[in-house]
């Protein structure tokens, strides 16, 4: 057991100096590198004590080896849930308080990413349909927002749903084309309406602005504006509460409104895996020729997934547009695809937790690294390489419920 112990740790130890050395170990000074290896060494090794720690807790926990693949850490973790997850709505409730402007920005895109990524999870993770042009219905919900704010002088709070609707209509019109396409197919057909979405808006100057974008306004509370001055017949928010004039206040504001959506959207993911539409979803999924043999239609099933998936990715582009203020093409690139679908292998397909994870450390992460900016690249590279390797399920694979009949053996 302890040798298990040891083994485990000197091997967690090695990929840590290995990915660690590239990012600490290596300086740049004039036109020679410096190598500063000390600092990796200490990591690895601070690495090496965390993996017997958490061996050591393990085994405290269950009175079991800690070779026993995690499971009776899997299982007190179900059992805390509730107090598990009331800890975090607390500590994302009260962060904002704690942390600067710039970290309260960062918080905000993650949170942003996360309803991405969920988005993204019920077409790629629950239904098995690989979509690589997820960041049209991304794009689709931040313009609906600002074309509609610039020529209907829709506001935030309308846009909100109409924006979601939108992106939903647009992920239907794409499942329709693609019913009977799996695999590649699939993915390089959701690649090119990505793209044919943003050229679009690129290219449509008068209707869309082309390159110059289009400009966004922020979000009111109650008709209460956060700017330092009103609008004509509108009052501010600090001066109807009586207090000195901050963008602390609107940051807050957005940060806790998106911790409310959030929140509801899991919920309503969850809730979702376990109706009759969500199981249809994981069917699919494993075996379409199954499916339809059970009298379930894919038609409806795929469109189901695309239109759902689209309103959460368009959700979370009226966010965007409202937070950024200013929107244009540049920012729903393939790369933005890419990424979140990365978010989505990472946390472990169909997990909700595991996506939420992931994308709040693929967002605060490479903010963290900024002074490593020139590795972040091969940073991410090698987590991705390694967790193929070591989980290829994610941080936090999908767990199906069991359901024991009595009188038949385990």
């Amino acid at each position: 057991m302890r040798n298990s112990w040891l083994r485990d740790a000197l091997v967690t130890g090695l990929v840590a100096l290995l990915l660690f050395a590239p990012m600490t170990g290596v300086a740049l000074s004039g036109y020679t590198l410096e190598g500063h290896w000390q600092r990796p060494l200490w990591l690895a090794l601070g690495v090496v004590i965390g993996r017997l720690g958490l061996g050591w807790l393990w085994q405290r926990r269950q009175g079991a080896p800690a070779s026993s693949s995690g499971r009776g850490w899997s299982a007190w973790i179900d059992a805390h849930r509730p107090q598990l997850i009331g800890a975090a709505l607390a500590v994302a409730f009260v962060l904002p308080w704690f942390i600067g402007k710039y970290w309260l920005n960062v918080a905000i895109l993650a949170w942003i990413y996360v309803l991405l990524a969920l988005g993204l999870n019920i077409v790629v993770g629950l239904a098995g349909l690989l979509d690589l042009g997820f960041v049209a219905f991304y794009a689709v919900g931040a313009y609906g927002y600002a074309l509609g704010f610039k020529y209907l002088d829709l506001s935030f709070w309308t846009a909100l749903p109409a924006g979601a609707l939108l992106a939903g209509c647009f992920g239907v019109m794409l499942g329709f084309p693609v019913l009977r396409m799996h695999g590649d197919y699939l993915a390089i057909v959701t690649l090119g309406f990505g793209e044919i979405i943003r050229l679009v808006l690129n290219n449509w100057m008068s209707f869309t602005g082309g390159p110059n974008g289009v400009r966004v306004p922020f979000p009111s509370l109650f008709g209460l504006e956060f700017g330092r001055r009103a609008g004509p017949g509108h009052v501010t928010f600090h001066e109807y509460f009586n207090l000195p004039y901050s963008n602390e206040y609107r940051d807050i504001f957005f940060y806790l409104l998106l911790l409310v959506v959030v929140s509801g959207m899991v919920f309503v993911v969850r809730r979702l895996r376990r109706m009759p539409l969500g199981r249809n979803w994981e069917a699919l999924r494993e075996d379409e020729i199954a499916c339809r043999s059970l009298g379930i239609q894919p038609v409806s099933v795929k469109l189901s997934a695309f239109g759902l998936g689209a309103m959460t990715g368009g959700l979370g582009g009226v966010f965007f547009a409202a937070s950024q203020g200013f929107v244009n093409p540049t920012s729903f690139t393939f790369m933005e695809s890419a990424h979140i679908l990365a978010m989505v292998i990472l946390g472990g397909m169909g997990s909700t937790g595991g996506v939420i994870v992931a994308a709040v450390v693929l967002t605060v992460l490479p903010e963290m690294l900024r002074d490593f900016a020139e590795y972040r690249g091969l940073l991410f590279g090698c987590a991705m390489v390694a967790m193929m390797v070591w989980r290829p399920r994610g941080l936090m694979g999908m767990r199906r419920a069991l359901f024991h009949r009595s009188g038949v053996a385990e």
